[in-house]
């Protein structure tokens, strides 16, 4: 391959015919030299060149690897190949997904697009893992199962192990490879909506990953694959919470064995100061602090979003807390990220048989700046109080914007997670993101009876995926027959 008026050509001796490595060579030479590939070498490569052998020899492997990793020139050369062919006759299996639209509208890309710049993610990470090449493939092959009926990961997963057999990875690596594509959605999704406390999320994920070295490579497909994406599916704070997943993962994986049951953190000088004003003034204490912390320079722009604000309350233990806090941040217009509740005994020297509700909570504003605490807390204690009519207030907001035309959003649905937690009940809410979804499901689950002990609120796009660990008034787990009742309880109430 030679340069020749600012584009990739063949050189005369370039042999197509007898040479099959020749389209990826010439590829990967343009990709590496930042520049376009000759239609005309493309057509005359795709009209002669003779297809591989399977397994792929290991210069055509290398080849594809190096032309994954070069960055952002790899995606018009590749565009290219696939323009005549080429791609589909290298990967039989891309045609399913060439072309093909996304199902949730936070994709900026068609599905063989998303993919391609997946690869260019991965290809700015690759000094963060010790296998470079099965990072760059994963990306390649994350979604390749979107092209097939049911679970794409499912169907990735066995689609990945017969191309990375053609490609000539040996069993170890193409066991790697369909780990990485079954479970690339397993670190955002456990870090966003479970309790990262409970030490069965922990061990779920040591798990399914199995080794260090595939959780090293699970955690830089995560962040290419989100980045891939679109702004919606990445942040300071999503990156913070598989970051710190991934820590505790690698501390199971390294031997460390935690409990079958979280331990309570012990509270902290300000929240045990709080618990006890709270007790004494038999009203709501808050404390908000802003965690505003963007990333780090060399990160992409658009992860540079706030990790939000840290809200902490104190109130005394009573009913109807869960509601009444939400719809007041939802007024204010806060949205919440997660949200931990707990009972704290308060010290006997100030109460021998007194508690106080703890919440500790992250919010992140939706325009404009933070709240005051003081305007909070006044209209917290009218909310508990009554006087403030939530629903009212929220109904009168929404029916100020005007209506959207168009298809219908799909109903909720509300799931249980038995397996998820040995210390409580994951009830997990999918809706459409609306202000106020988490006050009406706070008053639904209030009227079921059932404490709320933790809750992890997830947003993409328009779709909100909230989990919340619940239990009966005991403490304990609901018993399945309860939880089933319970999630139809608040299915039908959202439904409403």
């Amino acid at each position: 391959v030679v340069e020749q008026d600012g584009e990739a050509v063949l050189a005369r001796t370039a042999r197509p015919e007898r040479d099959p490595v020749l389209p990826l060579r010439a590829a990967a030479a343009a990709a590496q030299a930042a520049l376009p590939l000759s239609p005309h070498a493309v057509r005359r490569m795709a009209a002669t060149a003779r297809p591989l052998p399977t397994p792929w020899p290991a210069e055509a492997r290398e080849q594809l690897i190096t032309l994954l990793g070069s960055g952002r020139p790899t995606v018009d050369v590749w565009e290219a190949l696939e323009a005549e062919g080429l791609i589909s006759r290298l990967l039989p299996d891309w045609e399913r997904v060439r072309c093909r639209p996304q199902r949730n509208a936070v994709h900026l890309w068609t599905v063989d697009r998303h993919l391609i710049e997946t690869a260019v993610r991965a290809s700015a990470l690759t000094r963060r893992v010790s296998r470079p090449d099965l990072l760059l493939v994963a990306a390649l092959l994350h979604d390749i199962g979107k092209g097939w009926p049911g679970d794409h990961s499912v169907a990735g997963e066995i689609i990945a192990k017969d191309v990375a057999a053609r490609l000539g990875f040996d069993r170890a690596d193409v066991g790697v490879l369909a780990t990485l594509v079954r479970h690339h959605l397993l670190l955002v999704e456990t870090a966003t909506r479970r309790d990262l406390d409970d030490p069965a999320t922990v061990r779920a994920v040591a798990d399914a990953v199995g080794s260090e070295s595939t959780l090293e490579l699970l955690h830089a497909l995560t962040e290419a694959d989100a980045l891939a994406t679109g702004p919606a599916a990445w942040s300071t704070w999503r990156g913070s919470l598989v970051t710190d997943l991934v820590r505790r993962v690698l501390a199971v994986l390294a031997g460390d064995h935690p409990g079958t049951e979280p331990e309570p953190a012990a509270p902290t000088a300000e929240q045990e100061r709080l618990a006890i004003e709270a007790h004494r003034t038999g009203g709501p204490v808050l404390a908000l602090r802003a965690q505003a912390e963007p990333g780090p320079p060399e990160e992409p722009a658009e992860t540079g979003e706030p990790l939000g604000v840290e809200l902490v309350i104190a109130v005394p233990d009573q009913p109807g807390v869960l509601p009444a806090l939400a719809g007041v941040l939802a007024l204010h217009r806060l949205t919440v990220r997660t949200g931990g509740l707990r009972t704290l005994r308060l010290p006997d020297d100030v109460d021998d048989d007194g508690s106080v509700l703890l919440l500790d909570w992250r919010v992140a504003a939706e325009y404009g700046s933070l709240p005051q605490s003081s305007r909070l807390r006044a209209d917290l204690v009218r909310a508990l109080d009554g006087s403030l009519d939530i629903t009212s207030r929220l109904a009168e907001r929404d029916a100020a914007y005007p209506r959207r035309r168009g298809r219908a959003a799909p109903p909720p649905r509300v799931t249980t997670r038995t397996a998820a937690s040995r210390h409580a009940t994951v009830i997990e809410v999918r809706a459409q993101d609306a202000p106020g979804l988490l006050f009406r499901i706070g008053t639904a689950l209030e009227k079921a009876a059932v404490r709320v002990r933790s809750m992890h609120a997830s947003t993409l796009g328009a779709n909100a995926v909230d989990a919340f660990y619940v239990t009966s008034g005991t403490g304990a787990p609901l018993p399945p027959e309860d939880a089933t009742a319970t999630a139809r309880v608040l299915e039908e109430a959202l439904r409403a």
